[in-house]
């Protein structure tokens, strides 16, 4: 396994590669139609091409193909052996009254991981009928378990992240990361406060989507009036209409520029810009085959110059 630079989840003494591993689609039937792109063989493969370039940080959670995702990365965990630092979470569901019902979804994780301790756990999102006090007083006891090492929040905006911040300092747990969709086409934690809010507290920022399911690939780009054809549920996307592929089209152009500049892909360029805009930010792109796993491994090791990042940057401002 290839030695990488690591990054930390905040104050928790957690240290991870600085390229994460999103593995929602990982057994998702009702969602990407698992085993019609792609098998269970490629899935192992994905896994053990990450491991080998050193990136050991995996997030799940109990809501991907229904629990399928933390039972496969589960199997890929104990078949190829080498250490890892996972991430899940907890879904604040409408039929789950009260916060105690997380340390029960707590233990059912930790079964389909077949794990005794998760490293990082996390509440899915805060639209809930759960009072954010009482699930961080729920965290704190998973901590106190030994079931968990450190906790975070995912979607959480800047306010609600000071309050998750205070209630778990009472306990003397610190806030680790909040999980946000970032990316060069959706700069939301720029302008929210929640990449500011995540300075000031020193907690990691876990940049969901940040190839936005392929747009800053290039692969769907629309060039002479051509573009490929968009299919399955991105269809459904207003991001993959022909209006908004011609929208962004600056943007790709300027990267490919850059990216056949250092020999890299547009792809991996839109990696290398998140880990250089701030060491907080820890990027998931998702991977369920060897070369989609390959290509974003290809994102560290090298980065773009001081003058190609801000040339990026001011071509993505129309998206902040």
């Amino acid at each position: 396994m290839i030695k990488v630079d690591q990054r930390h989840l905040g104050a928790s003494g957690i240290a991870v590669s600085p390229l994460g591993v999103g593995v929602w689609s990982w057994g998702d039937k009702s969602f990407w139609g698992y085993g019609k792109d792609y098998t269970r063989d490629d899935i192992t493969q994905a896994y053990k091409a990450c491991q080998d370039a050193g990136l050991n940080f995996f997030d799940t959670a109990e809501m991907y193909g229904r629990g399928e995702s933390e039972r496969i990365l589960g199997e890929c965990i104990r078949e190829d052996g080498r250490p890892v630092v996972i991430a899940s979470k907890f879904a604040p569901l409408p039929n789950r009254f009260s916060a105690r019902s997380l340390l029960k979804a707590l233990d059912a994780s930790l079964e389909r991981l077949s794990v005794k301790t998760i490293d990082l756990y996390q509440i899915h999102w805060p639209y809930t009928m759960l009072d954010v006090d009482a699930l961080m007083d729920a965290l704190a006891e998973a901590v106190r378990s030994g079931k968990v090492r450190a906790v975070g929040v995912s979607n959480y905006g800047a306010d609600l992240m000071r309050r998750a911040h205070a209630r778990l300092a009472r306990h003397e747990i610190p806030l680790a990361s909040n999980q946000v969709h970032y990316s060069l086409l959706h700069r939301n934690p720029e302008k929210n406060g929640v990449l500011d809010v995540c300075r000031e507290l020193n907690v990691a920022l876990i940049a969901y989507s940040p190839l936005e399911q392929g747009l800053l690939t290039g692969k769907y780009r629309i060039v002479a009036g051509q573009g490929i054809s968009v299919s399955g549920q991105r269809r459904f996307s207003p991001s993959f209409r022909t209006s908004q592929r011609r929208k962004i089209e600056p943007l790709l152009q300027t990267m490919d520029e850059i990216a056949k500049a250092h020999g890299k892909t547009m792809g991996q360029l839109a990696l290398n810009w998140l880990l250089l805009k701030d060491e907080l930010i820890i990027p998931i792109p998702g991977a369920k085959n060897v070369r989609q796993a390959t290509e974003n491994t290809g994102a560290i090791g090298w980065q773009l110059t001081r003058e190609e990042f801000e040339r990026i940057d001011v071509a993505s401002q129309p998206f902040s």
